[in-house]
């Protein structure tokens, strides 16, 4: 098997701290390594359409909850897991772009919704295709079977550390 950088930083620590297990080093520094190239490679795709990862994740969180592709502030907050001030602070961005927009709630007159607007729908529609794609692509290297054993391991390993918060 290829050894990578990890690899070499664990045979340090093992020559230099035998007294320590380097060993869960190997599982945490590669998610560290991967999520910064990862990011990096969604980043590179979703900027043809005009966004990054923080928009994309507002518009898609809309699309995916269905028609009207409309939340409250607050639902958008607690499904992407923001701030009240960073959830604020990508709507405003996001509605100067003309992606999305405020409009009154149908259920509450003291309340608005963040909809997508038809520029919005058009943009997350072809960004989501183009994610989807990246995604497989950047996983081509382990068949399908260990994509849905790796999966189910990091499933196990963030269920457990999202208890802990």
């Amino acid at each position: 098997m290829e050894r990578d950088r990890i690899d070499e930083l664990i045979g340090h620590w093992q020559r230099e701290r035998p007294d320590l297990d380097p060993q869960p080093m190997a599982v945490v520094g590669r998610i560290l390594r991967l999520s910064g190239y990862l990011e990096r490679r969604v980043n590179d795709t979703l900027k043809p359409f005009g966004l990054a990862v923080w928009g994309f994740d507002v518009l898609a969180t809309l699309r995916r909850h269905g028609e009207p592709f409309a939340m409250a502030p607050k639902e958008l907050m607690q499904a992407t897991m923001l701030s009240s001030g960073a959830m604020t602070n990508r709507i405003d961005r996001l509605e100067e772009s003309g992606l999305v927009e405020r409009v009154p709630d149908p259920d509450d007159r003291r309340s608005v919704r963040v909809r997508l607007t038809r520029k919005g729908r058009s943009v997350i529609d072809k960004a989501i295709a183009a994610r989807f794609q990246e995604a497989d692509e950047a996983l081509q290297s382990l068949p399908k079977r260990d994509r849905k054993q790796l999966a189910d391991l990091l499933r196990t390993l963030l269920v457990d550390l999202e208890t802990e918060t």
